[in-house]
């Protein structure tokens, strides 16, 4: 059979992409999905930078894609074409293409969004990697056993909503399969500010209730890392709209969410001041401001427009945030882990789960009045784990069952 023909969209996208050369802004940040793949101290291998399998595909096609600059078209094809055709059944999107255009948005979202460049995802509802119309009718047809119990997964940075799956697990799937919930799977694209996405979600959030085919008994908002941040960005801007879905919500779970950051992003933005104060360095530091504002949304963990209108988001600063506290209301749950192998130690304090610090994820915080509040049944900490291993490992979906069944 023939290989399909490339979506058009896709190709326009990625030959912009290739000649805004964002290649090594690609490899740092495979670089950093490879450091949390790895436990430190079980025996793994010297880090070199290179993930594997379907993801160290995903960054060698980018790389790939950068490395034609001024060749030709043709080029930029032969190396694209793997990841980036449609797939034969429409019912089985490439888990590959959509791995790229997540890791792409994650990015550079905010510039794809900018420049009308089509690879920018556009905020959805889904089930088997398809979005959903958020019509009764049409919702009732894809959907037909929906019950009364919803469940809205929400993905974090640089992933989308096939990801859920892993290691042949699925959160969504098994607390269908437990406790009777249906689940649906937000994309998003994660380049953009958390309020930005805040804003559009609580506008869909009231569109999918208005058209469940049931009446909804039950609804809880599940995020992992900046999903969790998502998800508080819309029930504020949701209650503060007057819409009637955040009254709805019974409850909130946050799977390592960096509700005060992380501190990655912030050396980061560390390392950008430094070079920018070196004349000879200086333009170096123009490729880590090509980072996205989803990401130094992070370095504090921004939740509404005031956090960042009007500054400069790569400039010198404290924390400004303004505080939101957990809704009202609303059953809070938080999920932790530290790749360390006891509380306390200075994994827990420095890296958390090699992303997110443990009190950032509990919402801790050394002002008080700043602290989440928590309460101490609601909480985990998992200790040998790592960011994404709160995706799979049977000990977090154990707490899931019987925070929510």
């Amino acid at each position: 059979m023939p290989r399909p023909r490339l979506q058009s969209a896709d190709l326009r996208g990625a030959a912009r992409l290739a000649t805004d050369a964002t290649a090594g802004l690609t490899h740092l940040v495979e670089a950093m999905h490879e450091r949390i793949a790895r436990i430190p101290g079980l025996g793994a291998k010297a880090l070199d930078g290179r993930t594997r399998g379907i993801t160290g595909l995903v960054y060698k096609t980018i790389r790939g894609a950068t490395r034609v600059v001024g060749g030709s078209l043709d080029a930029l094809l032969a190396l694209l074409a793997p990841a980036l055709s449609p797939a034969v059944d429409d019912d089985a999107p490439s888990a590959e293409r959509e791995a790229i255009v997540a890791a792409l948005n994650g990015v550079l979202g905010d510039y794809l969004v900018a420049t009308g460049n089509p690879l920018a995802v556009s905020m959805a509802f889904c089930r088997d990697g398809k979005p959903l119309a958020l019509e009764r009718a049409a919702l009732a047809q894809r959907m037909p056993a929906a019950g009364p119990r919803l469940l809205v997964l929400l993905h974090g940075l640089c992933m989308n909503d096939l990801q859920w799956l892993r290691a042949g697990h699925d959160h969504g799937a098994a607390l269908a399969r437990e406790c009777g919930y249906t689940p649906v799977y937000l994309r998003y694209n994660s380049g953009l500010h958390v309020s930005i996405n805040g804003h559009a979600l609580a506008l869909q959030l009231e569109s999918l209730l208005q058209a469940w085919p049931v009446p909804v008994e039950r609804l809880v908002l599940l995020g992992h890392s900046m999903g969790g941040l998502l998800a508080r960005s819309a029930l504020h801007y949701g209650a503060q709209a007057g819409l009637r879905w955040p009254s709805r919500v019974d409850d909130l779970v946050c799977l390592g969410t960096p509700h005060h950051g992380a501190p990655l992003e912030r050396a980061g933005h560390w390392v950008d001041l430094a070079l920018g104060a070196t004349p000879y360095a200086a333009p170096f530091a123009r490729l880590g401001k090509l980072r996205s504002a989803g990401i130094t949304d992070l370095r504090h963990g921004n939740l509404v427009d005031e956090d960042w209108v009007g500054r400069d988001r790569f400039a010198r600063g404290a924390d400004r945030r303004q505080h939101l506290p957990l809704p009202d209301g609303v059953r809070c749950y938080a999920v932790a882990a530290t790749t360390g192998q006891e509380s306390g130690d200075l994994k827990d304090r420095l890296l958390g789960d090699g992303l997110v610090p443990l009190d950032s994820a509990l919402g801790r915080h050394k002002n008080p009045a700043r602290s989440l509040a928590f309460a101490e049944d609601r909480q985990l900490t998992c200790q040998r784990m790592n960011h994404l291993d709160l995706l799979n490992r049977p000990e977090v979906f154990s707490r899931l069952q019987q925070w929510l069944r």
